[in-house]
């Protein structure tokens, strides 16, 4: 077997080095014959093409109105039924479906169907700012001109109609806002009300606690007492005031300067609400000690008032300063001494007003 390895030209192996040999350049094979479409030959075709893309721009104005009828005809208040507000949603997403698909699928059938589809090159040149200038003008005017836009007021009126349509829905939205929150987000339900302390309650019932129902190991989901009985507002108050209430040996608690008593015999309570994006902190290990939010698994640590210690959340859970009463029901002796849930603009400034 012959040594492929030398280099030497009488060998099959050998490789061809620069200049040796010219290598062979391929040609540009340029652009490939145009193929003219159906609409390109039959006027009749084109026509009908037409009508479909004006069609399509209709079907996202009907879309538009679906939505804005849904919107502000369904009147949500707060004995709206289930399926009253299933009904809205249904409609509202089917509205903004038909109105985004409309204009997007007409647009993409008018390319493909009416507009010039002739592929055209040419060569890079030097800059020249004026008659660069002078050639974009032009390349505008063709643009305009080879999309039809003038010679076809069917597609330009029902196009004109669903633009300008389009964006009421997402204007209507805003009126969903409301007013500005000023600090409400900074105040929940357990404040003291006329001195008189709240309650720690069971939810959903709204059963007080006592300090004896609560076992080592055990968990309460808890809403302030008092917070059935609201008539409105009863959802905004109750996604800031819930809690978990839990029970540990008062050796594995390790409370901050100023936090001694803010736990009775081992029993703390902690917001529910999530400092991430504000999902219910739902899941207690026992064994562990650690509270766990399911929608992106941010772990707290009772022992360490609830720091974090895996996950995406960038604050500890606030905790609820507790205390018990005359008939031993459990109290919150005060609010919480920070915002709930996850942070917003205002935030530090709320807790430096809290605790001023």
């Amino acid at each position: 077997m012959g040594n492929h390895s030398d280099g030497s030209p009488n060998h099959s192996g050998t490789v061809a080095t620069a200049g040796q040999n010219e290598v062979e350049k391929f040609q540009d094979p340029g652009i490939p014959p145009h193929r003219l479409r159906l609409a390109d030959t039959d006027p009749k075709a084109a026509k009908r093409a037409e009508r479909q893309v004006a069609l399509l721009f209709g079907i996202s104005v009907v879309g538009t109105l679906i939505f804005l009828v849904a919107y502000f005809a369904i009147d949500l208040g707060e004995d709206s039924s289930i399926a009253t507000i299933r009904l809205q949603n249904a409609l509202l997403g089917v509205g903004t479906a038909f109105a985004m698909l409309g204009i997007g699928t007409g647009i993409v059938h008018w390319a493909k169907a009416l507009m010039p589809d002739h592929e055209v090159s040419e060569e890079r040149h030097a800059i020249r700012y004026e008659e660069d200038r002078q050639a974009a003008v032009r390349i505008v005017d063709d643009i305009v001109e080879e999309t039809g836009i003038k010679r076809r007021p069917l597609i330009r009126n029902t196009l004109l109609g669903a633009v300008a349509l389009a964006p009421l829905p997402a204007v209507a939205i805003f009126g969903d806002l409301g007013p500005r929150p000023d600090n409400k987000l900074a105040h929940t339900m357990w404040a003291p009300q006329d001195g008189k302390l709240k309650r720690l309650a069971r939810d959903p019932d709204g059963t007080p606690i006592k300090a004896a129902d609560v076992t080592i190991g055990s968990a309460f989901h808890v809403i302030p007492e008092g917070l059935n009985e609201l008539h409105e507002g009863k959802l905004n108050e109750k996604a800031k005031a819930v809690v978990l209430l839990m029970r540990l040996d008062p050796a594995s608690l390790h409370p901050s300067e100023g936090r001694e008593d803010w736990g009775y015999n081992g029993i703390v309570a902690y917001s529910k609400i999530c400092t991430h994006v504000g999902c219910p902190v739902a899941l207690y290990e026992q064994q562990t000690h650690h509270l766990l939010c399911p929608c992106h698994q941010s772990t707290f640590d009772l022992t360490q008032e609830c720091k974090v210690i895996f996950g995406p959340a960038s604050r500890p859970l606030p905790q609820l300063p507790i205390a018990v009463d005359d008939e031993g029901y459990l109290v919150a002796t005060s609010d919480f001494h920070e915002p709930v849930g996850p942070s917003y603009w205002e935030r530090d400034m709320h807790e430096r007003s809290i605790n001023s």
